[in-house]
C-alpha cells in the first residue's frame, strides 16, 4: 500500500494584529499578567466584515501550489471548524465552491481545537479505501465573535487564523501519516463549551447574547489536556511503531505556555525541540495544529528524518494525536 502523505500545507490570519497593550486599554489586565499566564503577547482578530472563507480559501491556495495540485483534482474537503461562514451549508462547501473544487465532496467536523487532526484521521482512513483520492483538511476558526471582551480569563487567550493540509498517496514523496489516535469525553463538555446557537438555546427576540460567548473552567481544562494528550500521544506512538524517545520534533496545540512547557517535560524533550508560534497567534481552536505545522515547514523547524508528533486537545471535550515521518 501507498503511504498516507501531506503533499502540501498553507496558512492564512488577519492582518489585524492585537497586542496585549490594545487590550489594557479595554479590560482590566496588563501584558505581564497575560504573558506570564498564557506566553502570549498578540493575536490576530478579523475586522468587520471578515469572514471564514476570506482566510480558509488563501490557507488552501497555498496547500494546493505546495502539493503541485489543482483545485479541481480534489475529491473530499474536510473542514474542521466551529465558526464557519454559515450555520448551513458546511464551510466545506463555501470553500469548495470559492476554490472551484467541482467534483469534490465537502464536509465540516465541530471537534473544537482537535478539528484539523480529526480531519487527518478521517483522510487517513478513506485513502485506505481509495488510494487515488487527493482530500484537503482545513482547520482553523473565527473564534472572536465568540469572545466576551470584558472577561480577561477567555478574551485574552484566543485568536483567529486558519491553516490547510493536502492529503494523498505518493511514493517516495511528502511526510509520511504514520499513525492519527483520537478521543473524546462528552461528560467534560461543560469544562469548555458555547451553549448559544444550537437548539438546547434557540435564538429568540429576546436572545441572551452571553450565550454566544466562549466560557471555560481553566484549571480543570489545563488538567484534562495534559494527561489526555500525553495518553493519546502515546496511542499514536505505539500504533506507528515508536517510543516517545524517537520523537525528534515536537508540534503541541497552541493553547498555554505553560501546557506546552509541561508536555515538553512529560515527552522529555528541550523545548528547541517543541515549535511554538502562541506567543503571537494565542489560541486559533482548530487552526492552531496546521498553522503551526506551516510554520515550522517554512522556518526549516523539521528536517528530513525527523519524526514529527502532533498533539491537541479541545472543548467537547475532544482530543488527538498524529505520528509523521519527516
Amino acid at each position: 500500500m501507498k503511504d498516507v502523505v501531506i503533499l502540501g500545507t498553507g496558512s492564512s490570519a488577519p492582518d489585524n494584529v492585537v497586542t496585549n497593550f490594545d487590550l489594557e486599554k479595554i479590560m482590566d489586565t496588563s501584558d505581564e499578567w497575560i504573558v506570564q499566564r498564557t506566553g502570549i503577547k498578540s493575536r490576530h482578530i478579523v475586522k468587520p466584515g471578515e469572514k471564514f472563507s476570506d482566510f480558509a480559501v488563501p490557507a488552501s491556495q497555498q496547500a494546493l501550489a505546495a502539493a503541485g495540485i489543482e483545485a479541481a483534482d480534489l475529491d473530499l474537503i474536510i473542514c474542521g471548524t466551529m465558526t464557519p461562514d454559515y450555520l448551513m451549508p458546511a464551510g466545506a462547501c463555501t470553500v469548495q465552491a470559492l476554490l472551484g473544487a467541482k467534483k469534490a465532496t465537502g464536509m465540516d467536523i465541530c471537534a473544537a481545537c482537535s478539528g484539523f487532526t480529526y480531519g487527518l484521521a478521517i483522510a487517513e482512513k478513506y485513502l485506505k479505501c481509495d488510494p487515488d483520492m487527493h482530500i484537503l483538511v482545513i482547520g482553523g476558526e473565527i473564534i472572536s465573535h465568540h469572545l466576551d471582551w470584558e472577561d480577561r480569563t477567555t478574551a485574552v487567550l484566543f485568536g483567529d487564523a486558519v491553516g490547510a493540509a493536502v492529503v494523498g498517496t505518493r511514493e517516495n514523496h511528502g511526510a509520511k501519516l504514520k499513525a492519527v489516535e483520537t478521543g473524546s469525553d462528552g461528560n467534560l463538555g461543560r469544562l469548555l463549551y458555547i451553549e448559544g446557537m444550537g437548539s438546547a438555546t434557540p435564538v429568540t427576540k429576546d436572545y441572551d447574547i452571553d450565550n454566544v460567548y466562549v466560557k471555560m473552567q481553566g484549571r480543570e481544562i489545563f488538567k484534562h489536556a495534559i494527561r489526555n494528550m500525553v495518553e493519546v500521544s502515546n496511542r499514536a506512538l505505539a500504533k506507528a511503531g515508536y517510543t516517545v524517545d524517537q520523537v525528534t520534533k515536537v508540534i503541541p496545540h497552541q493553547a498555554n505556555m505553560r501546557i506546552i512547557e509541561m508536555l515538553a517535560k512529560q515527552f522529555k524533550k528541550p523545548m528547541d525541540k517543541v515549535f511554538v508560534n502562541i506567543d503571537r497567534y494565542g489560541n486559533s481552536s482548530a487552526g492552531t495544529i496546521p498553522v503551526a505545522l506551516n510554520e515550522a515547514i517554512h522556518s526549516d523547524f523539521l528536517e528530513p528524518g525527523d519524526v514529527v508528533l502532533l498533539t491537541v486537545f479541545g472543548g467537547g471535550l475532544t482530543w488527538a494525536a498524529a505520528v509523521i515521518e519527516w
